[in-house]
């Protein structure tokens, strides 16, 4: 089991009594699996992705229970041991890259980064090799012309490809992807979704995919997990979350699809 979550329970403290966000969410994750968490706005699903991440920030807020990656709780680890997991073991792709992107850095040194910070016994010349290697893997035209070309000189697709690269050039054994097609128009949606299943095919990286869009999740999820005001409403084998959900709630989500008639 690459990734366990027990009893996980997020609360925040900056109201007059304690919120919470996300309330005893139980699930695993195996290597290589793509694991779909859907649920509306405020549902917990990107608090609970946050604090698999370690991205949280620890003032205002209490978390309880376990995150387990590997046998370690996440948790309860030194923060220095969960650095050093943070853009190497565990990525994460953001929903919006224009802000995830530094505007004054060229890509290929913002591609680099992870290596810079956990691989300080590359040189320059072979990080360079492995950044332009992802950039390629992520179906750039130009490689080199991306690598040193600056955020603003990219449409939003290549762009998400750039986040992609970047999240795997460490080869992460869980890739966190954050809604990471919203700001993308349907035929772009398309083509980051086929990426995404080549690298996890290719890579066997495990991937926790959130999405509001459950079509999306459809199309990529091996398992799906429904999110509703903080709780687990209902999880299992997609097919048949999808062809025989239980709850209402899932219900009323999947007939919210909209249909194409010609």
């Amino acid at each position: 089991m690459l990734l366990e979550v027990k009893d996980l329970t997020i609360e925040f403290h900056d109201h007059d009594s304690p919120e919470k966000v996300v309330k005893d969410v139980d699930f695993s994750l195996d290597k290589g699996e793509i694991l779909g968490i859907v649920g509306e706005s405020g549902s917990g699903k990107s608090m609970t992705a946050m604090a698999i991440a370690g991205l949280l920030p620890r003032k205002k807020l209490k978390t309880f229970g376990s995150i387990f990656f590997e046998r370690k709780d996440l948790l309860k680890i030194p923060r220095s041991e969960l650095r050093g997991l943070q853009g190497d073991e565990i990525s994460v792709i953001f929903q919006e890259p224009m802000t995830a992107l530094n505007p004054t850095m060229k890509i290929g040194k913002q591609v680099e980064e992870s290596l810079f910070i956990h691989h300080k016994d590359m040189s320059d010349g072979d990080r360079k090799k492995v950044a332009l290697k992802w950039l390629e893997n992520v179906e750039m035209d130009d490689p080199a012309r991306v690598y040193d070309a600056y955020p603003h000189e990219l449409s939003g697709g290549m762009r998400q490809r750039v986040m992609i690269a970047a999240a795997m050039v460490s080869e992460p054994k869980l890739l966190i992807a954050d809604e990471p097609t919203t700001a993308l128009d349907v035929t772009v949606q398309a083509e980051i979704i086929k990426l995404l299943l080549k690298i996890n095919e290719l890579s066997k990286v495990a991937v926790l995919f959130i999405s509001h869009d459950l079509s999306l999740i459809r199309q990529i999820s091996h398992n799906v997990m429904v999110m509703q005001n903080g709780v687990i409403v209902e999880k299992g084998d997609t097919d048949m979350i999808f062809e025989s959900p239980k709850e209402e709630y899932t219900k009323r989500l999947i007939a919210a699809i909209p249909e194409v008639r010609l």
